[in-house]
């Protein structure tokens, strides 16, 4: 089915799909229900095999260089004869992947939906390229990428999406929709502004806490990831350091007849030790890009937040809107104005009003007050269902978060081990370079 661009979401405190499929309609009013469906990656392999640079024209009809990532998918159940399909492949450029996770963050507010690896590379030890055209940063890139649809595409909720299917599938999915990214981007960050200018009276306690939380999960993430890289540095001067020892010894090798063999030797030791600090860090750069991931995820975190903050403010709103309407019809009726206003001044300058005029204002009121308790009992409902919905989400972040990070530090910490253990193995080995001589 396609999404048509007036299916976009505009009231951002209820935001839902109109073009989409009953199943995921249902999903997103019973988000827990979900769980226990089948969800895309259990149909589907996807994975982002190759890059690919190439030469083309900006919106601004300027020549660029750019990367496009070849998306393939696969269907995991063979055909009834046995046979596995060839897989299917399109090419889709960093932005498109920007463009669907825009529309996943607007339309799904109670997700927290999994970050897209950085576009510019940060927090990497200074011999590392920064270019984002760099091969070994877009092949970083692409790992990350292919985790990004792997996570969307098992999530119990986003992996029900029409426009993640033809993402996966078809070359025009984001390109049918001229204009889309625009609303969605300028939806998202009239959100951001709203909640800098709003204060919620009752916010959900557990909200404010996650708020805290991926405040501080970003602080020590970040922290994390600039140590790793001063560590780098020095790790890398270390190393280099000791090709001076393989120098010296192969140039003193030749001045030694009886040693010269052993000189030899424990040089070229050294200099593969030197040579391996290469491979060493660019596999800790692997263990740095999954903790960058999550870096990445607490603003996922504050986008769930403000959207419960912005939900929990507009039925603030609306129960003021409907206390000022009540408290209105009991002065009309009574006569009496327990505030000051302009209607009650004018009385008293110029008379009561005609029982006519006051008894249609009643009516008025009470037409107000009737369609003022409709719109509480939506926002409230909106909001049950996007704090329900966003806390189920967050217990399944938590624990993908665990596992997740439990994983790269104890693998950061067995590279350390091997990366430990290689030294005294080389130092072993000239050891015995020197009892030779």
């Amino acid at each position: 089915m396609i999404l048509l661009a007036s299916s976009i979401p505009t009231a951002l405190g209820s935001v839902k799909l109109t073009a989409v499929s009953t199943e995921q309609n249902n999903g997103w009013n019973h988000l827990t229900s979900l769980y226990i469906s089948t969800n895309l990656s259990s149909r589907l392999e996807v994975s982002v095999a190759e890059t690919e640079k190439r030469n083309g024209k900006n919106a601004m009809n300027m020549q660029e260089t750019f990367t496009v990532y070849l998306v393939e998918t696969r269907p995991v159940e063979p055909l009834a004869d046995g046979r596995q399909l060839a897989p299917d492949s399109l090419w889709r450029r960093y932005s498109e992947f920007e463009i669907l996770r825009s529309y996943l963050l607007v339309t799904y507010p109670a997700v927290v939906v999994s970050p897209l690896p950085e576009k510019r590379a940060e927090f990497v030890w200074h011999k590392l390229s920064a270019d984002n055209m760099d091969p070994d940063f877009v092949e970083r890139r692409r790992v990350g990428l292919e985790n990004f649809l792997q996570r969307v595409t098992s999530h119990p909720v986003l992996s029900h999406d029409s426009l993640l299917y033809q993402f996966l599938t078809e070359v025009s999915a984001t390109s049918s929709r001229p204009g889309s990214h625009d609303e969605l981007m300028k939806a998202d960050s009239r959100l951001r502004a709203l909640s800098a200018t709003f204060r919620v009276r009752n916010p959900d306690r557990r909200f404010v806490e996650m708020k805290h939380y991926s405040d501080e999960l970003q602080s020590h993430t970040s922290q994390l990831l600039r140590a790793r890289a001063r560590v780098a540095d020095r790790l890398y001067g270390v190393y280099k350091v000791h090709g001076n020892y393989g120098r010296v010894f192969s140039e003193w090798s030749v001045l030694e007849k009886q040693m010269g063999d052993g000189l030899q030797s424990a040089g070229h030791h050294m200099d593969a030790y030197a040579a391996s600090i290469d491979d060493i860090l660019e596999e800790a750069e692997h263990y740095g890009d999954q903790l960058k991931e999550y870096l990445f995820y607490a603003e996922a975190l504050r986008a769930v937040c403000r959207k419960h903050e912005l939900s929990q403010y507009e039925l603030e709103l609306a129960c003021q809107d409907l206390l000022s309407k009540k408290q209105q019809r009991e002065e009309l009726a009574t006569g009496s104005v327990r505030t000051f206003s302009l209607k009650g001044m004018t009385s008293k300058l110029f008379g009561q009003e005609a029982p006519e005029q006051r008894e249609a204002r009643l009516h008025l009121l009470e037409e107000q007050i009737r369609e003022g308790e409709q719109a509480v009992e939506e926002r409230r409902s909106e909001c049950q269902v996007h704090v329900g919905g966003a806390w189920v989400d967050v217990q399944r972040f938590r624990q993908q978060k665990d596992r997740d990070i439990r994983e790269a530090l104890i693998g950061y910490a067995l590279m350390q081990i091997s990366m430990c253990k290689k030294g005294v193995q080389m130092w072993s080995n000239t050891k015995e370079c020197f009892l030779k001589m």
